[in-house]
């Protein structure tokens, strides 16, 4: 049996059950390949209205990204609402934010309804580092006022000290609608409510490929399922599962450390509310206080599917740019795992054919749009397919480069986002 990544969120995983593997040939309603954030909470909801829904998992309930993440829930989407404007014009970036919005309810209603215990915590702060980034969030927080009644707060000097307390930072927008949680108890939480709903899923399953058809065949390794209905819920880890969906994505390796415990009190002197920080590096840092009062802080990413060398060592030096203060402090745990991004890191929904669903390309904004787009499937497969038929007319593009020269098409790209971060 896989493992999850030997991070702090597997060291303090709620108890779950070993599932079974498929054993032969099945018939159901709808099959979803992937049990991460997404595959569970469409498993969910189409288990609720009655559905037979079986979901595929080829290692474990939440061993992808929905089990190694940041853990934040956060309005809006990684390209920006200002982005998704251009893409798809006023009128549909206002319903696109609303659903951001209603996401962020969404997650918070299912952990309520279902007693999910993921140490959800309220509150985020974008931070910034220079000038330009404070001027960017004081606009930011100009348009989403303007443009959706939406309330922020813009915190500088003695306040933002107060609540981040750290000499990096001159200014941050905070979000009191925002937060994060234990991602892999989140997703553990999500499947057990759909198992009790009636879904069924099964572990150490790969799916190995797909023949379409009004009912469509799905080979694994241990059987084939026949489904009327079909989602794709493997996002980095889809594999040659669809290749005209893997081109549209690009692997992107992150990575989170976890301090030793700081006790109670040096952990509240970091960050005052329990609320979770990014940083709007185009390469990021991002931290947030844990249940047991340690310090999560990520923020090294890798776009060519190298591992970084000397990785916790230089995952410290960033936490000490941030918290000198934590000098004398050691990490405990090191792990990442993939994300997928899109050319335009807005989400990438659709259908490879009628009965044929797929959601991918959250870009990190992953933890709370997952949710919603478990929703959407549901709807869609339902019969009620406007809103997800609204995100799949977000147009994309696929990397450029080929198989072959893509990643390195991207590192070069990244270098220069990464020169633009310093100046």
């Amino acid at each position: 049996m896989s493992a999850h990544a030997p991070s702090w969120y597997a060291a303090s995983a709620n108890s779950f059950p070993s599932l079974p593997s498929l054993d032969g040939d099945r018939n159901v309603d709808v099959c979803i390949i992937g049990a991460g954030m997404t595959g569970c909470a469409a498993a969910l909801d189409l288990a609720e209205r009655g559905y037979k829904v079986l979901v595929l998992e080829a290692e474990r309930v939440g061993w992808g990204a929905s089990g190694r993440s940041g853990g934040q829930f956060i309005h809006d989407y990684a390209c920006g609402n200002q982005t998704l404007q251009r893409l798809v014009g006023k009128t549909q970036a206002r319903q696109h934010w609303q659903l951001s919005i209603e996401a962020l309810v969404l997650l918070r209603k299912r952990v309520a309804d279902h007693g999910i215990d993921c140490d959800l915590r309220d509150g985020f702060c974008a931070a910034a580092i220079k000038p330009r980034q404070q001027r960017a969030l004081e606009q930011e927080q100009e348009f989403l006022q303007q443009t959706y009644d939406y309330p922020t707060e813009l915190w500088t000097g003695e306040r933002l000290r107060e609540q981040v307390n750290s000499p990096r930072y001159i200014a941050g927008l905070f979000d009191a609608r925002s937060g994060h949680l234990h991602p892999l108890n989140y997703t553990l939480g999500l499947a057990s409510a759909a198992r009790k709903a009636g879904a069924d899923i099964v572990e150490q399953t790969r799916a190995l490929s797909l023949q379409h058809g009004s009912k469509v065949q799905i080979r694994t390794d241990r059987g084939t399922v026949t489904a009327d209905f079909v989602v794709l819920a493997a996002n980095a880890y889809l594999g040659k599962l669809a290749p005209q969906l893997d081109r549209k994505i690009m692997p992107v390796g992150t990575y989170i450390m976890a301090t030793e415990p700081l006790g109670p009190e040096r952990a509240e002197s970091l960050i005052r509310n329990d609320i979770c920080v990014c940083d709007t590096n185009f390469v990021l840092d991002y931290f947030r206080r844990s249940a047991d009062h340690r310090l999560l802080f990520g923020g090294r990413v890798s776009y060519s599917k190298l591992e970084p060398r000397n990785l916790t060592e230089r995952l410290c030096r960033h936490m000490l740019r941030v918290f000198p203060q934590l000098h004398d402090i050691q990490p405990a745990y090191t792990w990442g795992g993939y994300v997928d991004i899109t050319m335009n890191r807005a989400p990438h929904f659709g259908r490879l054919q009628p009965n044929v669903f797929f959601a991918q390309g959250f870009s990190g904004h992953g933890v709370a749009l997952t949710g919603m787009a478990g929703r959407l499937i549901a709807d869609a497969i339902s019969g009620q397919a406007e809103r997800f038929d609204m995100f799949a007319r977000i147009p994309h593009h696929n990397f450029p480069g080929g198989t072959m020269f893509r990643t390195p098409a991207l590192v070069l790209a990244m270098a220069w986002y990464r020169l633009r971060d310093l100046l």
